[in-house]
C-alpha cells in the first residue's frame, strides 16, 4: 500500500526563481528538468533571426527593416520572460501543440475539460501548468509552495475563474512523456489535507508575526523605560528634597549658632560688667569709661571678638593693678609700725623741746 504523502512527493514541482516562470511551466508540464534558461534563449534567438530574415525580404535599406533592428526582442527579455512562440516551439520538440481554450474551433468540439491532459495558463508575464496525473488534476503553479489538488467538479469552475481574471488558457494536445508521478498516481488516488500557500505568504505572515512581537516587545520595553524613568525622576526628586532639607537644616543650625553666640555675648557682657563693678574701687573713672564703651559695642560683636576683647581688657586691668600697689607714707594714719618721714628741720628742733 502506497503512502499518500509519498504519492504527493512524487510530483515534480519547480518553484519560482526570478522571472523564469516559462521554464517552470514547461518543466512542471513535462514532469522533469527538460529546459533551462539557455535552451529557451536559444529558441528565442532563433525566432528573432527568422523574423529578421522575413523583414529583410522587403529590402534591408527600408525604413521598416531599420526600425525592426532597433527594437528589442519580442520573444524574450532580460528578466527571463519568454513569449508564447518560444513555449510553442519548445513543446513542438516533444510533438505537443497548443490550442486556445476559448477559441471557436475548440469550443465547437464541446469537450469536457476533465477529458483533457493538461492546460497552460498565461496572464501578462506569468505562466503556469494545470495537469492530470493518474486520474486527478493538480495545479502546478510555480508560485505555490507545492502541488495543489483540484477535484473534477472544481476544474471547470477554476478555468472559468481564470478566464474572468484575464488569463489566456491553452489546451495541450499530444502525448506527454512518461513520468513516475503518472504511474504512481495511476494506481492510487491521493487526498490533500492542507492546501499549499503562495510562496512568500508564510514569510509575510512570519514577518508580520515578528513585527507584531517586536512591536509588543518595544511596548513592554517602553513601559519599563517609563517606569525606570519615573523611578529615576522620583529618586532625583527625593535627592533634591533631601538637599533642600539639608540646606534648611544647615541654615537652621547656623541661625541657632548665631543666636547662642549672641546669648553668650550678652552673658559675657553681664559678667564683665559685674567684674568691672568689683574693680571700680581701684579706678572708677577708667572702669566706667570702659564699661560704657563695651555696652555700646557688645551687641554687634561676635563671640570670638568678645573673647579677644575680654582678654585684652583683663590684661589691661592686670597691668593697671600692678601700677596701683600702695607705697609707704609717713602721713598715713596706719598702725604703730608707721614711720614718720618729716623734714630735717623738724628733726633738729625736737631735742631742744
Amino acid at each position: 500500500m502506497f503512502d499518500r504523502k509519498l504519492n504527493m512527493d512524487s510530483i515534480f514541482h519547480e518553484k519560482q526563481e526570478g522571472s523564469l516562470c516559462a521554464q517552470h511551466c514547461l518543466n512542471n508540464l513535462l514532469q522533469g528538468e527538460y529546459f533551462t534558461p539557455v535552451d529557451l534563449s536559444s529558441i528565442a534567438h532563433q525566432l528573432d533571426e527568422e523574423e529578421r530574415m522575413r523583414m529583410a525580404e522587403g529590402g534591408m535599406a527600408s525604413e521598416e527593416y531599420r526600425t525592426f533592428l532597433q527594437q528589442p526582442s519580442g520573444n524574450m527579455d532580460d528578466s527571463g520572460f519568454f513569449s508564447i512562440q518560444v513555449i510553442s516551439n519548445a513543446l513542438r520538440v516533444w510533438g505537443l501543440e497548443l490550442i486556445l481554450f476559448n477559441s471557436r474551433e475548440y469550443q465547437s468540439l464541446m469537450i469536457n475539460p476533465i477529458n483533457e491532459k493538461a492546460f497552460i495558463c498565461n496572464y501578462k508575464e506569468h505562466w503556469f501548468t494545470i495537469r492530470k496525473l493518474g486520474q486527478q488534476w493538480f495545479n502546478l503553479n510555480s508560485l505555490l509552495t507545492g502541488p495543489e489538488l483540484i477535484s473534477d467538479t472544481y476544474l471547470a469552475l477554476f478555468l472559468a475563474q481564470l478566464q474572468q481574471e484575464g488569463y489566456s488558457i491553452f489546451v495541450i494536445r499530444g502525448n506527454l512523456p512518461e513520468c513516475d508521478a503518472e504511474q504512481i498516481l495511476g494506481i492510487m488516488r491521493v487526498q490533500q489535507q492542507q492546501r499549499p500557500r503562495l510562496i512568500g505568504e508564510d514569510e509575510a505572515q512570519t514577518s508580520a508575526g515578528m513585527s507584531a512581537a517586536l512591536s509588543q516587545t518595544e511596548m513592554v520595553f517602553g513601559v519599563e523605560d517609563e517606569v525606570v524613568n519615573e523611578d529615576d525622576e522620583l529618586k532625583k526628586a527625593l535627592a533634591l528634597s533631601r538637599q533642600d532639607i539639608d540646606v534648611e537644616d544647615e541654615e537652621a543650625d547656623l541661625r541657632r549658632a548665631i543666636q547662642l553666640s549672641m546669648q553668650g555675648a550678652v552673658m559675657s557682657n553681664k559678667s564683665s560688667e559685674s567684674e568691672m563693678g568689683n574693680v571700680k574701687s581701684g579706678s572708677q573713672a577708667a572702669g566706667s569709661a570702659a564699661g560704657g564703651q563695651r555696652a555700646g559695642q557688645n551687641e554687634a560683636l561676635t563671640a570670638e571678638e568678645l573673647r579677644k576683647r575680654r582678654q585684652a581688657y583683663f590684661d589691661r586691668q592686670q597691668q593697671q593693678a600692678q601700677l596701683n600697689i600702695p607705697q609707704p607714707d609717713t602721713k598715713s594714719s596706719g598702725g604703730s609700725g608707721s614711720v614718720n618721714t618729716g623734714s630735717e628741720e623738724d628733726q633738729q628742733q625736737k631735742p631742744s623741746q
